[in-house]
């Protein structure tokens, strides 16, 4: 039995480590953890399933820290409870090198579920967590053993719920009845500014009530009240549920508790002792943890391993009962893609010519029946993005065991919940929407590429050529911007075979996101030498088409369906006695990736001349070349017109080509 005192006591250690940390590194947000202390604490004490020395369990309960400001609460927590976690970090606290960034971040701990910071994020991959358990389990869960019954609880903040990515998650997670979902919500009435009545006047919880939620209303400092709001959470089981605990930030600060001075900056070194006396904290050494709090957490440690080795064994014998269930599980944590998986997608191309996103409506029929990991859907477009697995039902309220999501209109939390999908460890995740609207995914697209998880997404309706929906949802610039983010791989295939390529790549890099870049008008197929090797097509660019004279030549690069462009713009030109020779670029980040003789054999460094062809922006193509380059493309946003239309007007012809490339090169 945890008295009051030894409670009141680990509480205060929690919130001493945060404000030690934060004070010595002279940067950071001590409010959030002073004020949340308590919640953790009863949370991580009476609650929480986890195993520090496996802190990949799969039946562990996730925490999500969506207030990913508050990391030094986080760091302290896994200090204590005995993950691979030093003094040492804490000590080091935002420094270069550290494991303990300012914000938390996926790989930097054990124990760190996901990168938060950017608020709502959190909110939203926890939502993904969820529906990829509630799938598992009704995959893998028997009569005789359940294997997954954990939760997902997290901590989230006001600045999580203003945003509208935790909204629209929120509303997903309401219409999904995902019971497995409890977050302690930090009512501090605290932001940057001020009172949040400066901004926020809402009543949150009759706003979650409406979305489907079950909610409490506590006081967060009552542990008591703390525990009894968590107990009826996990009572609930057909509902997430939202705890409102009113915290005071900054709790045991004499001058800045309640304070918005508080949330982003150290509390400095007076008020620290002030706090540390106030708290009856000893003010020497800093980092102090009593002995008898490193017991409590040590023997909270102990006791969870009792239940994480009865799983264990239930786990074996679920294993020698059920071995073909047992094979699959092994397959979906593996996230298992087969080595013919190549062959198998080149094979399943359809015979007819058509637009790139029927294409690979087609190939995805056949990685889905091959990777069984593989689940995803769209928002709200499946039937122009082609992204609906054929042979799967829906994921629906108390209906978990298909792989179809039907995100509606929120793009912004489908690529959060994409990142929580892939983050929970069985699912290769993809979404789908417009390529104008990935706009809305940017943070989440970034945030995938930073913690190098496997999100794919396939953006269809890729450039002007959408036609007469015009400009607002003709993508121009977002090409260009897809490629300005690090450790995303942009593909933009031109016909089949390259569609085909491109799965192949999103399905095995298990390094970062890959996004698909996919036409909604017809391309036509692309002629290639009988002894073609497809597999060029991996390396991101390649010589599709040899030039035909010796001397002095013009390369024509181009990707997605100016690649026919510029094979009709080669055709005039030769025509006229020039020597061309023209490269498909799928991929810049791949192509980039490439030993350099291999780039050189593709886009020679001298005596060429480069053209890029690309119905967008022209950032992003510099470096690749040091020869003279001209690019063809836009410097405007597009025009509601039909497709033939726009072609002639935008100058993305063979003839319009060709007289931009002669002039170019005759000038210079």
């Amino acid at each position: 039995m945890v008295t009051p005192r030894l409670a009141q006591l680990a509480v205060n250690t929690i919130r001493m480590l945060a404000v030690d940390g934060v004070q010595k590194a002279n940067s950071g947000h001590p409010g959030m953890p002073m004020g949340m202390a308590d919640c953790a604490f009863v949370l991580w004490n009476r609650f929480l399933k986890f195993n520090p020395k496996d802190p990949i369990w799969p039946n562990r309960d996730r925490f999500v820290l969506s207030a990913g400001h508050g990391s030094m609460l986080l760091y302290a927590l896994l200090y204590l409870s005995g993950y691979d976690v030093l003094i040492e970090d804490l000590k080091s606290f935002r420094q270069w090198g550290s494991r303990t960034p300012g914000h938390p971040e996926y790989n930097c701990l054990p124990g760190v579920e996901t990168t938060t910071g950017p608020l709502g994020q959190g909110f939203a991959n926890g939502v993904g967590m969820a529906i990829g358990a509630k799938m598992m389990a009704e995959r893998f869960n028997t009569n005789g053993f359940s294997l997954l019954d954990h939760r997902i609880y997290g901590i989230v903040s006001d600045g999580d719920l203003m945003e509208g990515v935790a909204s629209e998650a929120a509303s997903m997670a309401g219409h999904l009845g995902l019971g497995n979902i409890i977050y302690i919500y930090d009512d501090n009435h605290i932001t940057i500014e001020g009172d949040t009545n400066l901004s926020f006047s809402e009543d949150v919880g009759r706003r979650f009530e409406a979305y489907g939620w079950h909610t409490n209303q506590i006081d967060g400092h009552n542990h008591d009240d703390v525990a009894s709001a968590i107990e009826k959470g996990i009572e609930v089981n057909d509902r997430p549920s939202l705890i409102i605990a009113k915290t005071h930030i900054a709790y045991g600060s004499p001058n800045m508790q309640d304070s918005e001075e508080s949330h982003g900056a150290p509390l400095g070194v007076e008020e620290v002792l002030e706090t540390k006396r106030n708290l009856g904290w000893p003010t020497r050494p800093n980092f102090y943890v009593p002995d008898e709090v490193r017991e409590l957490f040590y023997c909270r440690v102990e006791e969870l391993k009792k239940e994480y080795n009865r799983w264990q064994d239930n786990f074996r014998s679920w294993q020698k009962r059920n071995p073909k269930l047992a094979e699959q599980w092994g397959e979906m944590f593996a996230k298992r893609v087969p080595n013919s998986i190549d062959e198998e997608l080149i094979r399943s191309i359809p015979t007819k010519p058509n637009a790139t996103r029927v294409i690979s409506g087609k190939i995805l029929q056949k990685a889905a029946e091959l990777v069984p990991s593989l689940c995803g859907g769209s928002a709200d477009l499946a039937p122009s993005t082609k992204t609906l697995i054929e042979d799967s039902p829906s994921i629906g309220q108390g209906r978990f065991g298909g792989r179809n999501f039907h995100f509606g209109v929120r793009e912004h939390a489908m690529g959060a919940v994409l990142n929580g999908l892939a983050l929970y460890g069985s699912w290769i995740p993809y979404g789908s929407t417009f390529l104008v609207f990935s706009d809305y995914m940017r943070p989440s697209i970034r945030l995938a590429a930073m913690m190098g998880v496997q999100v794919i997404y396939v953006f269809t309706h890729d450039s002007i050529f959408v036609g007469e929906d015009g400009p607002t949802h003709q993508p121009v610039e977002q090409l260009a911007a897809l490629r300005a983010i690090p450790n995303l791989t942009v593909i933009r295939p031109a016909d089949g075979l390259e569609v085909a390529i491109a799965w192949t790549y999103a399905l095995k890099n298990r390094s970062g996101p890959s996004a698909l870049i996919l036409t909604r008008q017809n391309v036509p197929t692309l002629p290639r030498p009988a002894n073609f090797d497809p597999f060029l097509i991996q390396k991101g660019g390649y010589v599709l088409s040899e030039e035909k004279k010796e001397g002095p030549y013009i390369v024509l690069v181009a990707t997605g369906s100016e690649v026919h462009l510029a094979l009709e713009s080669q055709k005039i030109l030769e025509g006229e006695g020039c020597s061309v020779r023209v490269v498909s670029m799928p991929s810049l980040e791949i192509f980039r990736g490439q030993s350099k003789s291999y780039r050189e054999s593709v886009i020679p460094r001298r005596n060429c001349r480069l053209a890029v062809i690309e119905a967008g922006v022209p950032h992003g193509w510099d470096g690749i070349t040091e020869s003279p380059i001209l690019i063809v493309s836009l410097d405007r946003f597009g025009a509601s017109a039909p497709l033939g239309m726009l072609v002639e007007k935008f100058g993305f012809t063979g003839e319009a080509v060709s007289e931009k490339i002669k002039a170019w090169s005759n000038g210079g």
